[in-house]
């Protein structure tokens, strides 16, 4: 029964995060033989003043560009 949590920064379309929910679910049926009805997956959105990699948020990378 997979679980799959997925984090990723805010600013997709609606459209590109249910195609992200799709592939991940086909995923899971095609390498793990996880029946559909037992496979959740969860998106959770981050603000990108509040997602940080090596000491730079996001945001503040996007500022800098």
């Amino acid at each position: 029964m997979p679980l799959i949590d997925i984090s990723i920064a805010k600013g997709r379309s609606p459209k590109q995060l249910r195609a992200l929910i799709d592939q991940v679910h086909q995923a899971a049926e095609n390498t793990v033989d996880a029946a559909p009805e037992n496979i959740t997956v969860i998106v959770r959105e981050v603000e990108t003043q509040l997602w940080a990699r090596t000491n730079t948020t996001i945001e503040e990378k996007h500022q800098s560009q």
